[in-house]
């Protein structure tokens, strides 16, 4: 067949990245040309992410956006994938014309018959396909990498089955759903293979894998045998649930020398009476004691989180404990979201008085607490030694390289600038720390 170059953009989390490279490969290994280039693609595949409105406002104008190259490039077909179209394809096919088809989440695998059919003949009549969002990817499925050398992440399950009030990942993605941890090590291991040294590891809580199982397995017993292949150098983990950071897993984390001492570990709110709205598992005293167990067994731990502001009955008074809670734990890295009123959620029915504005405001006030704690703790670093996976050459004239040391996960943390000439990307340098601003660290060659 001819036209068959396929350009592939991903929105949203990492878990969406791995099902854009799943797909990129599946296509691939069928004989479509991936390309960087949207004005050289005859297909345009956008894979969505729509867990808060903003996110949905990115994919829609992306979608419109890649729409163009039906008149400016090559495009022929403009395909939507992900959680947009598993949520509202089939009202999209409506509003969205420029759209050639719409595909659900289950349909990952079948992606290049989908284009195929595209290919064969004229316009679908059916322009969704969205059905049950039962797809859990497995180590059969092969990759193309889109993250940076050396670094993949590794989806250990799919799904959610928490049930936070604010939250339609259940709805969007289904319910939890873990691969077997020999099917985990499999993929691990062809990674490896392929020159990976980190794994990041991914979620939507981590901490649940293993427990819809019908052998019951523990995210700590997978992180040991992870630790055992020789060429995996780093592995990191993201989307920790605060209770489900138990003594066990953190005595693993403490002992397994390969396991980054860094926990994203998304609390959202530090007020009882909004995580019990949020329908959170533990409160603001079991929150502390989690976080003082952490530091205790890993000093040297770095933390992560992520809060929601203008949550309904988020009072000042409330909003102000959050903020004291921030100032007093010191988080070393910190994500805010404003509230997103999201249809067939819980929360969604309750009465909420608190604008767009002050939602807005709230959250710059955290932000602007967390850079000044941020730019602290980091220039506590200066002179401390940090090995550093090199990523890239840097456009900077003083620092010829940057990376990311373990304190760092790609894209929502720093980066690490590095001066020095022909180091090589993809290697763990040691480094020493000069200086440290917000959020990016500068270091020298050790």
């Amino acid at each position: 067949m001819k036209n068959r170059k396929v350009h592939v953009v991903s929105l949203g989390c990492p878990k969406n990245q791995v099902d854009a490279e799943v797909m990129a490969a599946i296509l691939q290994k069928r004989g479509f040309d991936i390309t960087r280039e949207p004005g050289t693609a005859n297909i345009i595949i956008v894979n969505t992410c729509a867990f808060i409105l903003p996110a949905k406002e990115e994919a829609i104008d992306e979608i419109l956006r890649m729409s163009r190259w039906k008149k400016a490039g090559m495009c022929s077909h403009l395909v939507v994938t992900g959680c947009l179209s598993q949520r509202y394809g089939k009202t999209l096919e409506k509003t969205i014309p420029e759209v050639d088809l719409f595909l659900g989440i289950a349909e990952i695998p079948n992606i290049a018959h989908h284009l195929e059919r595209l290919e064969g003949g004229p316009r679908l009549s059916r322009r969704s396909v969205v059905g049950k969002p039962d797809f859990l990817m497995n180590a059969n499925h092969p990759r193309l990498l889109s993250t940076a050398p050396s670094t993949a992440y590794l989806k250990i399950a799919d799904g959610c089955s928490n049930r936070c009030s604010y939250c339609v990942i259940p709805t969007i993605r289904g319910k939890a759903r873990s691969r077997s941890p020999e099917d985990v090590l499999q993929e691990a291991q062809d990674l490896a293979k392929r020159g990976v040294k980190e794994i990041i590891l991914t979620a939507q809580d981590t901490t649940a894998y293993g427990k819809d199982l019908e052998e019951k397995q523990s995210l700590g017993h997978l992180l040991k045998r992870l630790s055992t292949i020789k060429t995996i150098q780093w592995i990191r983990l993201l989307y920790t649930y605060p209770v489900g950071l138990t003594g066990d897993l953190l005595e693993i984390m403490k002992k397994e020398e390969k396991i980054c001492h860094y926990i994203d570990m998304p609390i959202q709110h530090s007020d009882d009476t909004i995580l019990r709205a949020m329908n959170r598992r533990g409160d603001s005293r079991q929150i502390r004691e989690t976080i003082a167990r952490v530091r205790t067994l890993i000093p040297d731990v770095t933390l992560r989180t992520s809060l929601i502001t203008g949550f309904p009955g988020e009072t000042k008074i409330r909003y102000n404990h959050l903020l004291d809670f921030i100032r007093e734990i010191r988080f070393d890295h910190l994500g805010v979201f404003t509230y997103s009123r999201e249809e067939g959620t819980p929360a969604a029915r309750w009465p909420s008085r608190i604008s767009e504005k002050e939602k807005q405001e709230r959250k710059n006030l955290l932000m602007e607490e967390q850079a000044v704690i941020s730019y602290e703790i980091n220039q506590t670093l200066i002179g401390s030694r940090q090995d550093v996976l090199i990523e890239g050459k840097s456009d900077r004239p003083d620092y010829g390289f940057y990376g990311r040391c373990r304190r760092q996960a790609p894209e929502i943390d720093g980066i690490t600038y590095i001066r020095g000439e022909n180091l090589t990307i993809g290697k763990i340098a040691a480094c020493t720390i000069t200086d440290g601003m917000e959020y990016d660290l500068f270091a020298d060659m050790a």
